[in-house]
């Protein structure tokens, strides 16, 4: 997405990154960007939650309007609505879940082996 929003400003476009993968996208230098400290893959909220999507999408167009500099970065101040905190738990793999997942590795690793062979 990012690499895209460069090539629409190139040509005339201005565009508004808005995503949670903060490192990724000032690595690729997009011109504007609403950071969410959200889960990837949620960077308007959790589905459903329209008042905070209403928000959220509000900042993104505030920072169209109101940044000066290439890379502006703004952070939304929208905080995930959840009394835990998903941080902890975000990506982690339980112990009797490891097998399974490496089992499910060497079997995707041997399919595509298998079709990178030639005939």
């Amino acid at each position: 997405m990012s690499l895209v929003a460069r090539h629409l400003e190139a040509n005339g476009m201005p565009t508004v990154i808005v995503g949670s993968a903060r490192d990724i996208v000032e690595y690729c230098g997009v011109p504007r960007f609403l950071f969410t400290d959200f889960p990837l893959g949620n960077p308007c909220g959790p589905p459903g939650r329209r008042d905070l999507q209403r928000v959220i999408a509000g900042q993104a167009l505030d920072l169209l309007g109101s940044a000066r500099a290439p890379r502006t970065i703004k952070r939304s101040d929208v905080v995930w609505p959840s009394d835990d905190d998903w941080r902890p738990r975000y990506g982690r793999v339980k112990p009797e879940e490891i097998e399974r997942l490496r089992k499910l590795g060497e079997e995707r690793r041997e399919r595509q082996a298998q079709s990178k062979k030639p005939g």
